[in-house]
């Protein structure tokens, strides 16, 4: 009789748990047994380990065979315990030393022809690894760069089972050719990469991003967008088509501040679940940009699917920003299961396999035409939609979800000298993201100490009790207040966007003008308050 163990690791959402995989051998007839709450892919792995442990060299044992994945409790999902099930197998026919294995945890999936593939996951596999105080990791190769961000873990990269089976036999590694685009034969599996952390890919830090100077005037709307990158707040544009909506929401990620680590880890380990990590970009570094169509699906953005719910939209757009372009035609279901997200920064989806608690804390950017046809705010432009169509469509988006939004601003068409340049250029993105970067910094010293980084996550009670505006700036919002124009949940909001209007001029605190450009900017009523910064 033989036994032997390796250790894997299960995803649920972007958190893992580590598996111990059991191998137990036991005179009988020749059978393979796999238990612990598989799942269909994880079945087939039988016949895909027994192929690539014989296309590998190796003699496949003719006994009894019994596979066991500890927790039995915890499903288990996807062909990422491919690799831990062969070696586990391996030791207890005694082909490698059970000892070596026993304490590694392993993760990829094996071709028929013993090739080792690549997995969605690997980051957050390898932080729970590391959490669970296992030092010793096996991946892929191609993903190697990406489980070495994680600190205090040594990582083995393989292109195949052969060579990993070489490398624990202590025996010559063999040459394997490369699939796609691995790295160079001077990098070859069996070199230990101590997990420090890599430098985020350069690639993606010098790619060319679009400039907040190619937008043709909007001088309001330009410094909406600084207000809200400077304090994580949402924002709604409504006009017509072709005024800039789009072009100003997509330049909004470039004007956010670059990732901190922790950030970066949070991110990359939600766009590895996903698998949309690019090649040869381990860690993402800036804040990501998600732009669902608007015939996506509420599971598309909250985040859902078949077994284990998988990140959505939301998760993808963590730390980033979700543009969501003509908001109106999403289906009112969609929307409305954004609010959650949008209070607490991450979302929960139950479904028959699992409860899974995805981070979802983003930057929501809403883009609307005042009508079907867009035309409704033009003057004298010929809106053929009856009264009633207007209002239905105006009416999509709902009260609770435009609560939550701190900044609407109208964007108005653009006039002919702005368009052709004789106005002169806007501010480019790097000067807008210099004082986006030194108000957050303001804001983070003044919140030190506190669970809160930016003035978004403020709450009420702490704005009215702790961060006090100056004397008498409040007299303007109280009486919108009395009038109904603004409810609780929007007074809070107006004095977290005051403390970032008052963050990007460098005041200590807000005053009425402040507070004013706050009012203005999400009631739309001109209060006489000059422009501020971003419409210099």
């Amino acid at each position: 009789m033989g036994f032997a163990r390796a250790c894997s690791v299960a995803l649920v959402g972007v958190e893992g748990v580590v598996v111990e995989v059991q191998a137990d051998l036991e005179p009988g007839v020749a059978a393979f047994t796999l238990v612990g709450l598989p799942d269909k892919s994880l079945v087939e792995s039988r016949d895909r380990v027994r192929a690539a442990v014989v296309n590998s060299g190796a003699e496949w044992p003719q006994k009894k065979l019994t596979v066991g994945l500890s927790p039995a409790s915890v499903p288990k999902s996807g062909s990422g315990f491919d690799l831990a099930v062969a070696c586990a197998v391996l030791g207890a026919a005694e082909r490698i030393d059970p000892a070596m294995i026993a304490d590694v945890v392993m993760i990829g999936e094996l071709g028929l022809d013993g090739r080792v593939r690549p997995v969605r996951g690997v980051l957050p596999a390898v932080l729970a690894a590391a959490e669970a105080g296992y030092e010793q990791v096996v991946v892929p190769e191609q993903t190697a760069g990406e489980a070495a961000l994680v600190p205090g873990v040594s990582v083995l990269g393989v292109r195949s089972l052969r060579q990993l089976i070489a490398v624990l036999c202590d025996e010559p590694v063999p040459e394997e050719p490369v699939e796609g685009q691995g790295r160079p034969d001077a990098m070859l599996a069996g070199l230990m990469i101590p997990g420090t952390g890599l430098a985020p890919a350069a690639a993606r830090g010098d790619r060319s991003l679009p400039d907040l100077a190619d937008v043709a005037g909007q001088p309001r709307p330009r410094q909406a967008l600084e207000v809200a990158a400077a304090g994580g707040h949402h924002l709604l544009f409504s006009g017509p088509p072709g005024a800039g909506k789009t072009m100003l929401a997509e330049r909004l990620s470039s004007v956010l501040p670059p990732l901190t680590r922790q950030e970066s880890l949070e991110v990359t380990a939600v766009h590895s679940v996903a698998g949309i990590l690019p090649p040869g970009e381990p860690l993402v570094s800036r804040a990501p940009y998600c732009a669902p169509h608007h015939s996506a699906t509420m599971q598309s953005l909250v985040g859902g699917g078949n077994g284990m719910p998988r990140p959505g939209a939301v998760s993808l757009a963590h730390r980033g920003v979700l543009f969501l372009d003509e908001a109106p035609e999403f289906s009112g279901k969609a929307l409305d299961a954004l609010r959650q997200p949008l209070e607490s920064g991450h979302v929960v989806v139950a479904r028959s396999a699992g409860v899974v608690r995805l981070p979802a804390r983003f930057l929501m950017v809403l883009a609307a035409n005042p009508c079907p046809c867009g035309r409704h705010s033009l003057t004298g432009a010929g809106c053929e939609c009856p009264p009633s169509v207007v209002r239905r469509y105006q009416a999509r988006l709902s009260g609770p979800l435009l609560d939550r939004v701190d900044l609407r601003v109208e964007v108005e068409p653009v006039d002919r000298a702005d368009l052709l340049g004789h106005g002169g250029r806007g501010e480019s993105t790097a000067v807008v993201a210099a004082r986006v970067r030194e108000a957050r910094a303001r804001a983070a010293e003044r919140l030190v100490g506190t669970p809160w980084t930016t003035n978004s996550e403020v709450p009420g009670h702490e704005l009215r009790t702790r961060l006090l505006v100056a004397p008498g700036a409040l007299a303007a919002a109280e009486r919108d207040l009395e009038r109904g124009i603004l409810t609780a949940r929007g007074l809070d909001r107006v004095l977290r966007v005051a403390w970032t209007v008052a963050d990007l001029r460098g005041a200590d605190r807000p005053d009425a003008s402040d507070v004013a450009v706050a009012l203005e900017l999400r009631t739309g009523i001109q209060r006489g308050v000059p422009m501020g910064a971003g419409e210099r």
